[in-house]
């Protein structure tokens, strides 16, 4: 009868500690790793947060860049249109100078 006992026992205590659900129960490792898990994550968002800002500011420099350069082309343009003018107009005074 003793040992009936003693071993109903010994199996009432081991089905116990089986018993724990495993979900609210975390030990101090697990806890740390979930909270360096959920740091990550949230450093993870910040960064690609960040990077998608980057890369709009960049394409607004981008399309910034090349209206600056066609407008440069213009005035360019406008400026070599005038020196020719003005090489035209001494030129024609040149040939009136020498008849």
């Amino acid at each position: 009868m003793y040992r009936i006992s003693t071993a109903a026992l010994v199996l009432a205590i081991l089905l116990a500690g089986c018993n724990q659900p495993s979900n609210d129960a975390m030990g101090p490792a697990q806890q740390a790793g979930k909270a360096v898990d959920e740091a990550g994550a949230k450093v993870q968002t910040a960064v690609q947060d960040q990077v998608a800002k980057a890369d709009e500011a960049a394409e607004r420099a981008r399309e910034k860049a090349k209206e600056a350069a066609a407008q440069a082309r213009q005035n360019l343009d406008q400026a070599t249109a005038k020196v020719g003018e003005k090489v035209e107009k001494a030129g024609e005074k040149m040939q009136e100078a020498a008849r």
